[in-house]
């Protein structure tokens, strides 16, 4: 009997490290927004510093930012034992059907180097509503019905083609600014679009942004969680940046973004979520903190990051 318990729990062991939540990271985390900037800390100590943190996982970050040629950035990988996770794309679907020709070569081009690489994930990321600089509204804040049709009809097409073609999964993620920000709206897009073509990529900090309970959505929609985005909100910034309208890019030199858990939402609840759905998930670490104020400020918030997000479940693993 004692041998039988003993084997059970070896099993049992072994159930729940076949379901893990991966913690890794991506660019953003070391102040990176563009393909190329003076301000960006570079490439290569991005990908070295990666490693040095203890990652595992990473994403590709804007398109042009790490190498293009699929033979030299698997080399680059391999030299720091690194694997990608998803790339990033970004798309305007609501403004109507032209709008297909101008997202699709852009996200041809991220989702063959993601495929190369061995990615299974496509970040999609919507337009933003107003300009990030001046705040002016650049279209309506809310979607007409109209809008709203033309947004799910292009992401569930985006998410056909990018599993049909290139065998990658679209997460949609909502961002603020954008029309699908809030809860009501990220509710609304899930019930309007294809369960096996669109699944979300969670983003804790900007779902706070936006009032949306990120626990609340895992226990809603289970089936519809595909990837996470990990990070906090300083909730005395957040009150700031409403009272005075801010728009995201003065948000973010606000400092409405905070290092964990120093923040909301409580990640250990959200990992604790994320852990009962009993399938393995990405758990990308994505702190937006562009600009960086020296290149030796990202990497020992990202150690300290991993360590803190890896203490938050019981199957919480880098790899």
């Amino acid at each position: 009997m004692a041998q039988q318990n003993a084997t059970t729990a070896t099993a049992g062991a072994a159930a729940q490290q076949q379901n893990p939540v991966l913690i890794g990271t991506a660019p953003d985390s070391w102040g990176v927004w563009f393909p190329d900037d003076p301000q960006q800390t570079p490439w290569e100590r991005f990908l070295d510093e990666v490693a040095e943190a203890g990652y595992y996982w990473i994403e590709l970050g804007p398109y042009g930012y790490l190498p293009t040629d699929p033979a030299r950035l698997a080399d680059e990988l391999a030299q720091r034992n690194l694997k990608v996770s998803a790339g990033t794309v970004f798309t305007a679907f609501h403004r109507g059907a032209d709008q297909w020709q101008e997202a699709w070569e852009p996200a041809r081009k991220v989702a063959e180097l993601t495929a190369a690489m061995g990615g299974e994930h496509i970040v999609v990321i919507p337009a933003m509503w107003r300009d990030d600089v001046t705040g002016d509204a650049l279209e309506n804040e809310h979607l007409s019905t109209e809008q709203w049709n033309a947004l799910c009809e292009g992401h569930d097409r985006l998410g056909k083609v990018l599993r049909e073609d290139f065998g990658l999964q679209q997460q949609f993620h909502s961002h603020a600014d954008s029309h699908v920000c809030g809860q009501p709206d990220i509710e609304t897009f899930l019930q309007r679009t294809d369960p096996e073509l669109v699944t979300l990529c969670l983003d804790t900090g900007h779902a706070e942004y936006g009032g949306a309970s990120s626990v609340d959505l895992i226990r809603k929609y289970p089936d519809r969680i595909g990837y996470l985005h990990l990070k906090q909100i300083d909730p005395v910034v957040l009150e700031r940046v409403r009272r005075e309208n801010m728009t995201w890019a003065a948000a973010n030199l606000a400092g409405v973004m905070v290092e964990p858990p120093a923040g909301l939402p409580d990640l250990a609840a959200v990992i604790a979520e994320v852990e009962k759905l009993d399938r393995p998930i990405f758990g990308i670490v994505e702190q937006d903190m562009y600009p960086v104020s020296s290149f030796d400020v990202p990497l020992p918030i990202a150690t300290r990051t991993r360590s803190y997000l890896l203490g938050c479940g019981s199957r919480t693993s880098v790899r």
